[in-house]
């Protein structure tokens, strides 16, 4: 693989596991909400993670 398939690779495939686990971790939060629980937190955490996954796989366009 050349230098930039390769990082192209690792960080689009880094970003797309970030978007999903920040999504899960928003639902989630949801989830909380709902039960009336301490979800503030949890739901922040959840789209800065999901923004960070989706900040990777559109950087990593640029390098295939």
């Amino acid at each position: 693989m050349k230098k930039n398939t390769k990082r192209w690779f690792i960080q689009s495939v880094a970003g797309l596991l970030l978007t999903g686990t920040g999504l899960s971790i928003c639902i989630h939060a949801g989830v909380e909400k709902l039960g009336g629980e301490l979800w503030f937190w949890t739901g922040t955490l959840g789209l800065v993670i999901f923004q960070a996954g989706l900040s990777l796989v559109i950087d990593g366009v640029r390098y295939r």
